[in-house]
């Protein structure tokens, strides 16, 4: 026996409750995993309140980990037990798991598995936004919103390298100078500063190629205002809120804009994309290009506590949990 966090009806923090679970043995296509770390993401918020629908209750929520494989079904052959793996499927709030066996990567020796753990899914989602979504090139200018987060801080480094002018928005002081050591040239203070008025000020009236917005309802449709003509919105995310249905024409007057709503999930889906995604990601780590500094550790029977601390913006960077 074994023990999990589940979730027997959505709502707050609360309704996160550690018990023992019984997870049995991987059937075919599945691999088995002992559990090292265990990434925090608001997206696991958004499942545990019902914003994100899961196939069934109750369920065990958590969307990337790291660990030990410790046995394989009939039919796998890219895994073996004792191999050092991570992924990115629903479910990763446990000390075991099975996990689809075409679902996970093999962790280089030069990255530990706590690292692993914290940025698959929101290093994996920097790659796809910055390297796919909008093919972010040295000259360009952007914009990444909540550029303290997890995605953030990767996405911050990942396109300074790339050598692009990078300009973010952060909630505090702290946040700023944060972001600042994370590839940011500027940051927006967005709780004292327009940051619409602030973008302009910072580019000579121009505005910028891309907005990366993962804040959703409270920077929409703002963020459109600081794209140049062309320009692309990508949203990824809603912390505050699910942005509003509108009138597409709002993309023609604001200057024949694009937008996306991307998700991994597409972006991953064929075994492939997934395998290159990562080695990218791995790749960018390994290099130095990216750090990535764990920032909060919870254990995994402190769920709760985690994800109130991640909704109130107590958070910064990659958080984990560790069975």
């Amino acid at each position: 026996m074994t023990h999990a966090i589940r979730v027997h009806k959505v709502g707050g923090p609360d309704v996160l409750s550690y018990e023992p679970v019984e997870i049995g043995e991987p059937g075919p296509g599945e691999a088995k995993i002992r559990q090292e770390a265990i990434g925090l993401n608001f997206i696991d918020v958004y499942y545990r309140t019902g914003l994100y629908k899961a196939p069934s209750l109750p369920f065990i929520p958590g969307n990337e980990g790291a660990g030990i494989v410790i046995s394989v079904g009939p039919g796998v052959s890219n895994i073996k037990p004792g191999d050092r793996v991570a992924y990115v499927a629903l479910g990763a709030y446990a000390e075991e798991r099975i996990v689809p066996a075409d679902r996970l990567v093999i962790v280089p020796d030069g990255i530990d598995l706590k690292t692993a753990a914290a940025v698959m899914l929101k290093g994996m989602t920097a790659q796809y936004l910055l390297r796919r979504t909008f093919h972010v090139k040295k000259g360009d200018t952007i914009l990444i919103h909540a550029a303290a987060g997890g995605v953030g801080l990767i996405a911050g480094q990942w396109a300074k390298h790339l050598g692009a002018t990078v300009i973010g928005t952060a909630s505090s002081p702290e946040k700023i100078e944060l972001a600042k050591a994370n590839g940011y040239d500027h940051v927006i203070n967005y709780r004292t500063e327009n940051f619409v008025e602030r973008v302009k000020e910072l580019t000579g009236g121009q505005g910028v190629d891309v907005v990366y917005d993962s804040v959703g309802k409270d920077t929409f449709p703002a963020s459109l205002d600081v794209l140049k003509p062309f320009g692309m919105f990508v949203s990824f995310g809603q912390s505050s809120g699910s942005i509003p249905p509108f009138d597409i024409a709002i993309l023609q007057q604001k200057g024949s804009l694009f937008a996306t709503r991307p998700s991994l999930n597409q972006y991953t889906a064929k075994r492939h994309d997934l395998e290159a995604i990562a080695k990218d990601l791995f790749s960018v780590i390994e290099s130095g290009v990216v750090s990535v500094h764990i920032n909060q550790t919870y254990a995994l029977k402190d769920a709760a506590k985690a994800h109130a601390d991640l909704e109130s913006r107590k958070t910064t960077g990659v958080s984990v949990l560790i069975p």
